[in-house]
């Protein structure tokens, strides 16, 4: 049979495509493309075998695509997600949206006797701490109240009451980066680790039970210790929490001598532990309340005293850098608030989706259930990933936004953040601004390279079905773009990667700010 003119012509560019790896219509690097030919060679390290693996570079000042290798492909993105969220949280809430916790009654007063309720309602502000209620008690002393003659509402109506994301894992459940999400909470730290407390555990006296303190101090959860204090030898404690309770077991032991042993866990209700330390830092401050406290949603009444968070755009440096979940699923719970939804996941997931296309990215094509990644049923392709970064680049709001991603190899954990340990001494330290994200088998690294010959690159890669980290080859690809020369580039020496070993244990294939080592 012979071939038609456009029959041929159809036949060679199908040709062309199979001979240089055409993907979706986007070509890959041809093999004499020294980029090309490095990267290729560090994903077809054997430590990588079996691997489903994604990546795609591009000038972010043209778009033009210097390699990809199976891109198009949708992915689990782990905390890649959270690009995502943030963008679309700032382009929806916008930069200076502010989350409001306050104090309100409509009892009547006489005298320093408030004769009725006392509100706590929770705006979904993920950076309280106990100062803050413990300032808002100050205010209500201040104003002469000396006794509240009804209960404690807590109020934590403005986000339904789901309290974890659909699809994730149960056994996380009592650690801090899975914790519940509630519109009335409080964190332990300004790493602003909502709806958690930190268990502290010192030596005693040899041969005597370990000392556990709680932060914040509270009487929520109970701690059962059974943790000792050995003579010597090295620290060996284990804290957890049993499921569905605020029960935390400490057990093992802790050398005389040693530095306290810090576990940050998650508590069941977190609506329960801020409205028990705000009524301790009532009580603190002279003012008693006579009533029960309660969980439940109150109409609006007369403000006595208020709270604003940080605005997004603030916030978006301990989310982005230490890849803080919870302030994920705070920005998609009060996007479905400020799209008239009831607060929850889904209303919140499509408002923050209507933002998706003016970043370039078709909702239609992939699939989030959470804001934070931390869901397996999350997907995502590593295209659509630097569609986003480089649309990123022309909002009003993406200085803040590049400003708050780690930064590869500087120190300063509000800086370097997750990339803070990764590439530190090369060529790529300092320019390096990119997203991480890790849970068991999935790890991803994606943003800005700016490259050695000044060309401001984008990237996303994302790996899935790993056996251990693909960190180092994550890192030798960011080096490799660090390198590029563009015109003038040259291959460069190959960048060694070990074997499939390449952690040392589970918790190592985690984000490094989720086992607070980075």
């Amino acid at each position: 049979m012979r071939l038609t003119r456009t029959a041929r012509a159809g036949l060679v560019v199908l040709l062309a495509a199979l001979v240089t790896g055409t993907q979706a219509g986007v070509p890959t690097a041809l093999s004499a493309n020294p980029l090309g030919k490095d990267l290729d060679a560090v994903l077809s390290s054997p430590s990588l075998a079996g691997a489903d693996i994604g990546l795609v570079v591009r000038k972010a000042s043209t778009g033009e695509v210097l390699y990809t290798r199976q891109s198009d492909r949708r992915r689990q993105p782990a905390s890649n997600t959270k690009l995502f969220t943030a963008a679309a949280a700032l382009d929806t809430l916008g930069p200076g949206y502010r989350f409001r916790t306050t104090v309100e009654s409509a009892a009547h007063r006489a005298g320093p006797v408030l004769a009725g309720d006392l509100v706590l309602r929770g705006g979904g502000d993920p950076t309280v701490l106990a100062a803050d209620y413990d300032a808002l008690a100050a205010k209500i002393a201040a104003s002469g109240v000396k006794v509240v003659t009804g209960k404690l509402v807590a109020d934590d109506g403005f986000f339904d009451r789901v309290r974890l994301g659909t699809g994730w894992a149960w056994d996380d459940e009592p650690y801090y980066y899975n914790a519940q999400t509630s519109a009335l909470t409080i964190a332990p730290d300004t790493d602003f680790d909502a709806g958690s407390v930190i268990v502290r555990v010192s030596p005693g006296q040899a041969g005597k039970p370990a000392k556990v303190d709680v932060v914040p101090p509270n009487s929520y959860v109970r701690v059962v210790n059974t943790a000792t204090t050995a003579p010597n030898g090295s620290a060996a404690v284990a804290v957890d929490r049993e499921h569905g309770t605020n029960t935390i077991t400490v057990s093992g032991s802790i050398p005389v001598g040693a530095a306290p042993d810090e576990e940050t866990m998650a508590v069941w209700e977190p609506t329960g532990l801020a409205s028990s330390v705000f009524r301790d830092a009532l009580s603190h401050h002279g003012v008693r309340v006579l009533g029960a406290s309660v969980t439940s949603t109150a109409p609006k009444q007369p403000v006595l005293a208020s709270r604003d968070s940080i605005g997004v755009s603030d916030l978006l440096t301990p989310f982005l850098k230490l890849s803080n979940n919870m302030h994920a699923e705070a920005l998609v719970k009060a996007a479905s608030r400020g799209a008239g939804g009831s607060g929850g996941w889904t209303d919140g997931l499509a408002a923050l989706e209507k933002a998706l296309p003016s970043l370039d990215v078709d909702p239609s094509r992939l699939s989030f259930v959470d804001g934070s990644g931390l869901s397996r049923m999350d997907q995502a392709t590593p295209d659509q990933i630097a569609a986003l970064l480089l649309a990123a680049r022309g909002k009003p709001w993406f200085d803040r936004f590049y400003a708050a991603l780690p930064v590869a190899g500087v120190a300063d954990r509000l800086v370097g953040g997750t990339l803070r340990s990764r590439l530190v001494g090369t060529a790529a330290a300092g320019k390096v601004h990119a997203k991480t994200g890790s849970y068991t088998g999935v790890s991803a690294l994606s943003g800005y390279v700016t490259a050695a010959d000044g060309e401001e690159l984008v990237f996303s890669m994302v790996s899935n079905q790993t056996l251990g980290s693909p960190r180092k080859a994550e890192d030798a690809v960011a080096l490799r773009l660090a390198q590029y020369a563009g015109a003038s580039d040259r291959s460069q020496p190959a960048v060694q990667l070990t074997e499939r070993s390449q952690v040392d244990s589970p918790r190592d294939e985690l984000e490094c700010s989720w086992t607070k080592t980075c």
